[in-house]
């Protein structure tokens, strides 16, 4: 055990290992819940390596379980947050207890839909949202109002928004046969970033107002025909293939012929 340096931080190993999140980790180590080599810890400013033995309630941390991913078809009218201080329906009340415990790629806001990855691999997760991983995001938009084509080019360069900066949009009007009656007009939108509700505020800046917006692909991965609600695992060999470096190393070769499975979620 090391108090300052080397190894990884504690409520991070916890997390890991898939019994909480790391804040919950933490909580749990100020509880006094958390031992490592028999002293019981107080403060999670401890990192640890493999040669530690650490404990939770006197039990020992169980083996951090295999990297698995899947997708979710998200519906309209769910939060995706673990804890919803308003107490809306979140996706992870509604996932399939099966899936044990999973944390989201990136989210989706409460009226988006569409494809949202999940995975059992906090670290996973957070290194495919990094921009740097270069994944692009891809949506079908619903938008009210007329469209300049002028404008929409324009986001191309990127925009600021009320002292936001965000990265280049690019995003063109569907064919006429997909133009639905009035003003309203679906787009094809891709973008890299993700930034908290994004679209709707750089859509809003040129005159267009979302009324609807489905997420189709992120990165590799595609919503294709998945039901609302409905999840598909991943196989393990493709999850390989087309991490590539930025991730294949936390994905073990021995999933490699996993089966994937499509279930529905809870209603």
């Amino acid at each position: 055990m090391n108090d300052a340096s080397g190894g990884e931080r504690i409520a991070k190993v916890i997390a890991h290992a898939g019994l909480c999140s790391r804040r919950d980790a933490e909580r749990w180590i100020e509880a006094g819940r958390v031992a490592v080599n028999g002293r019981v810890l107080t403060s999670p400013a401890v990192t640890v390596s493999r040669a530690d033995a650490i404990t939770v309630d006197d039990k020992p941390l169980p083996t951090a379980p295999e990297v698995r991913m899947w997708r979710y078809h998200k519906p309209a009218g769910l939060v995706t947050t673990h804890r919803d201080p308003e107490q809306r329906p979140t996706v992870f009340q509604r996932l399939p207890a099966e899936l044990g415990r999973v944390v989201s790629v990136g989210r989706l806001d409460l009226t988006s839909e569409g494809l949202l990855l999940l995975t059992n691999s906090g670290a996973l997760a957070r290194r495919l949202e990094l921009p740097a991983t270069g994944w692009t995001r891809r949506y079908r938009v619903r938008a009210y109002g007329m469209v300049d084509a002028k404008a929409l080019a324009a986001l191309e360069r990127g925009v600021t928004v009320d002292g936001v900066r965000y990265g280049p949009i690019l995003a063109q009007a569907e064919p006429q046969g997909e133009r639905t009656s009035g003003l309203n007009t679906w787009l094809a939108v891709a973008i890299k970033e993700g930034k908290n509700r994004e679209l709707r505020r750089v859509f809003e800046h040129i005159g267009l107002t979302v009324n609807r917006l489905i997420r189709i692909g992120y990165g590799p991965f595609q919503l294709g025909n998945l039901g609302p609600g409905q999840v598909d695992e991943i196989k393990g060999k493709v999850l390989r293939e087309q991490l590539g470096a930025a991730g294949r190393d936390m994905v073990p070769r021995a999933r490699a012929a996993g089966a994937a499975r499509t279930v529905k979620g809870r209603g």
